[in-house]
């Protein structure tokens, strides 16, 4: 079925196996083993014991590593507790996996010891280029000679001699390999046969001669790049290693012209990694993600950065401290400005992006509040229903402007997403993982959001007339989990987690407890009705009561009390009904079939069972006991 714990790993996506298993297997180690604690299931902590059962193991399929998010559901009904606890990510392999070299002109190369590979040559490298042929590497002898080499944009050429006459062995990809991406390059020989493999692409394998030289004799020196009288290599080449040796290309680039130690353009095949608008930054000899300007961390960018808030508490976000200017305000919170000579109040906005995650079972409340110097304001808000409404007053219009979500109850305690953009006039809202939904400004509304001040979470605490809705949602304030609030390029609530220069941007009233409860995980599509176990009005999932209304709004008081009575009534009628059998009986004859043989059995029971030669085999069938 439909699991209620799951983990979040690589690209963002949902796992259901555990420590021990495998990919596409929902299982725990007990499962695979089969010595779980209860063999109906396989999972240890599946079994629902009121003693605590453990499930752990190594998780080592590295594709899906490492892990991001632990999702545990199931927890919200008394006596159900989980404990959870990752792990480091341990890595082994071969440290010189990002040993690389750049080739900058086609007369550049490296030169190494000859490759001892008299009987046997194993080969592997990775390359990128965007040039359509070069050398990748060439060693020679008298007449014999081993060489790789990128003959085309889509062929690559494995070719040696050891005196039987040249082989050559050549891959053609149906796509480029000149895409400025990296390719993998796998050749093989021995006594027996050689191959050649590019990428994922089909093995290419020559038998070797049965009969003739099989020694591979060089004496010349090893050139990686180049080769005698040919076009070079432009691009990199990366982890060359030949018969089990990696070749330290970094060393010996570094002395070497025309020749740069590591490869820059990782971010070209990489940056697609730095997720949720990270910025790729080139290193030496790989890449990082830059998060700064996100709201979210870790090192793809894909942790949610969030906290709890507590009845009363609340924190604000000055856009600008005083005698700052516009230039370095804009440097530091990217709201823009045409005239960089104005002062900050001056400030004003035809466009912003907001989003962020959050959970609640109290309503009404203030979600998150922009104030400014100006009458002019924006307001995300759980109203009295528990409905989310988004209002806007830029000015030009006697109301504020609200757009109410009415189909759904945020209030439920459930993670949701909220994400706002306006361009001008145009609004666009999405909730959760339901399509965009686009509004419009009344023709009336100004566009701009003149002069905005300060960013409040939880509560409003500004100087000034306030709206009056907004200052009865005021009281007592948000109580429950805010997570990635972004708002154009600011994350209020990462400035207050994370020392970073708009911390001092930040005030705070009471305790901020960092806490990812109002997370939920970007790529996971949402469930039907019928079978998503967490939502309140399915009438067939088996939701854990928790204490709040439940199917149409009966709560378990009013079900006990109607089922009690509903057992008195049937009683009452039974009584009836015995009642008039007993006083409207009257006599009458009856014909009885007695059993044959009743005058010589010892008993009425003796007779039917001498009689009936199926009746011994009742009698045991009614002493069997069923479990259902």
């Amino acid at each position: 079925g439909n699991p209620y714990t799951w983990w979040v790993g690589k690209a963002n996506e949902k796992h259901y196996y555990w420590g021990g298993s495998g990919p596409g297997i929902q299982k725990c180690a007990c499962g695979i083993e089969r010595n779980c604690t209860d063999p109906k299931y396989y999972c240890n902590c599946d079994a629902d014991h009121k003693q605590w059962r453990k499930d752990s193991g190594m998780l080592s399929y590295k594709e899906h590593l490492p892990v991001s998010q632990v999702v545990v559901g199931d927890l919200d009904r008394p006596g159900s507790e989980a404990k959870v606890s990752v792990g480091p990510v341990r890595c082994q392999g071969d440290r010189n996996y990002w040993n690389a070299a750049s080739f900058v002109t086609s007369s550049s190369y490296l030169h190494f010891s000859t490759f001892q590979g008299e009987t046997s040559a194993d080969i592997s490298f990775y390359f990128k280029t965007s040039a359509s042929d070069g050398v990748f590497l060439e060693n020679l002898g008298n007449t014999d000679f081993i060489k790789l080499e990128l003959k085309s944009a889509t062929e690559v050429s494995f070719s040696f001699d050891v005196g039987n006459g040249p082989v050559e062995i050549v891959v053609r990809s149906p796509n480029p390999l000149n895409d400025d991406q990296w390719h993998r390059v796998n050749a093989e020989r021995n006594v027996k046969q050689a191959s050649l493999q590019v990428d994922q692409l089909p093995l290419e394998v020559r038998k070797a001669p049965t009969e003739g030289h099989t020694r591979l004799e060089l004496y010349s020196q090893l050139y990686v790049g180049a080769a005698g009288g040919q076009r070079g290599f432009l691009g990199c080449i990366r982890s060359l290693r030949m018969n089990g040796v990696t070749l330290d290309l970094e060393e010996r680039a570094k002395v070497t012209p025309g020749v740069k130690p590591g490869c820059s353009g990782h971010c070209t095949s990489y940056g697609m990694y730095c997720a949720n608008g990270g910025k790729c930054v080139e290193k030496y000899n790989g890449y990082s993600c830059d998060c700064s300007r996100t709201a979210y961390d870790g090192p793809f960018c894909i942790k949610d950065v969030g906290a709890f808030f507590e009845e009363g508490m609340w924190l604000r976000y000055n856009f600008h401290s005083p005698g700052t200017s516009v230039k370095d305000l804009v440097s530091r919170t990217l709201l823009s400005s045409a005239d960089p000579e104005i002062t900050a109040p001056d400030l004003s906005l035809n466009k912003e992006e907001l989003s962020f995650s959050f959970s609640t079972t109290k309503s009404p409340c203030v979600l998150l509040y922009v104030s400014s110097y100006t009458p002019d304001f924006m307001a995300v808000l759980v109203n009295p229903n528990g409905n989310l409404q988004i209002r806007y007053n830029l000015g030009g219009t006697k109301e504020p402007y609200n757009i109410d979500i009415d189909h759904r109850n945020m209030a439920n305690g459930q993670p949701h997403t909220v994400n706002v953009t306006r361009n001008g006039r145009d609004i666009v809202l999405q909730l959760d993982h339901y399509p965009p939904t686009s509004y419009s400004l009344p023709a009336t509304s100004d566009i701009q959001f003149n002069s905005p001040k300060a960013l409040f979470l939880g509560k409003v605490i500004e100087i000034g007339k306030i709206d009056q809705d907004i200052y009865k949602y005021n009281t007592p304030g948000f109580t429950g989990c805010l997570s990635r609030v972004q708002f154009n390029q600011i994350a209020p609530l990462k400035a207050a987690l994370r020392p970073t220069n708009a911390s001092s941007h930040v005030h705070i009233q009471g305790e901020l407890v960092e806490s990812n409860c109002g997370a939920s995980p970007l790529t996971i599509p949402p469930m039907s009705a019928a079978t998503d176990p967490w939502h309140l009005d399915s009438a067939s999932a088996d939701f854990p009561y928790n204490g709040q209304a439940i199917g149409d709004g009966v709560n378990r008081n009013s079900a006990i009390i109607g089922g009690v009575i509903a057992v008195v009534i049937f009683t009452i009628l039974c009584t009836l009904v015995f009642l008039i059998r007993y006083m409207f009986r009257h006599k009458g004859t009856y014909h009885t079939n007695e059993a044959k043989g009743a005058e010589s059995a010892e008993s009425a029971d003796a007779a039917i069972m001498n009689n009936d030669p199926n009746f011994t085999e009742t009698i045991d069938e009614s002493k069997k006991e069923w479990l259902i």
